[in-house]
């Protein structure tokens, strides 16, 4: 099949456990980041460790796997055909979780809110992901190569008020515990829709073979539940960490 049909086929392809488990990674790296995290804040640990710059590479790692994972789920979500209802109503629940997330952390952290972080990023990748489905995949890797340069080439102070910074242009954007800007982020996206078009044009997802043993089940069922475990996480490591730390303080 041509990769620039794959999008619009009639077939079908079956969920890919590989996905699942690299997904199950990358949130469970994110558990153990924001544990570090929370350790550093309540005092148990030195505050240069969340800090440290081997570690903040971790954390971009992982923003960036979530990034990659957008693209390949769309092909993957759309090779039987785009389903407009099930992708606005996935739509709709990353919009609501981002801005959540946004005013929790506004009155939690007021200086430095979460004002576009990695589910803000998700869900306006998600959308450009379809915007660009019908282009040609050399097209998507031309557009997620200017993308992702033109985050790092171009700057101005003009952009730097949080309403502008997270386009990614500013000089200096506001502080913020999470920011996944659109450049250089979303150029991710385009990779990843691009990498699966042309697995899928040379036949590797032959080699997607499903996946057995606990390890791979217990990680691929954390993929499958991200979003959630995303949401929760943090105020059950507060809400266990603060109570202990008291305790032995």
């Amino acid at each position: 099949m041509p990769a620039s049909e794959i999008l619009h086929s009639k077939t079908s392809i079956p969920r890919l456990d590989i996905v699942d488990v690299v997904r199950g990674i990358a949130i469970a790296g994110v558990v153990l980041f924001h544990l570090v995290w929370d350790l550093a804040f309540l005092g148990v640990i030195p505050s240069a460790v969340s800090v440290h710059p081997l570690w903040l590479l971790f954390g971009r790692l992982l923003a960036g796997t979530f990034m990659v994972l957008v693209g390949i789920s769309l092909v993957l979500a759309t090779a039987g055909g785009f389903r407009r209802q099930a992708f606005l109503r996935r739509l709709v629940v990353l919009i609501v979780a981002a801005l959540i997330i946004s005013v929790v952390t506004r009155v939690i952290f007021p200086q430095n809110f979460v004002y576009f972080g990695i589910l803000h990023a998700i869900a306006v990748a998600s959308v450009v992901g379809v915007l660009v489905s019908r282009l040609s995949t050399s097209v998507i890797v031309g557009l997620g190569f200017a993308t992702y340069a033109l985050g790092f080439l171009w700057t101005s102070e003009t952009f730097d008020p949080r309403w502008l910074a997270w386009t990614g242009f500013a000089a200096s954007p506001p502080p913020s515990n999470d920011f996944v800007p659109f450049f250089p982020w979303i150029g991710l996206t385009l990779f990843g829709i691009a990498g699966t078009r042309i697995a899928f044009a040379r036949n590797l997802v032959r080699y997607a073979r499903p996946l057995h043993g606990h390890t791979a089940r217990s990680l691929a069922w954390l993929g499958r539940h991200s979003l959630t475990i995303y949401l929760i996480h943090q105020p059950i490591l507060l809400g266990l960490l603060i109570p202990i730390v008291n305790l032995t303080g």
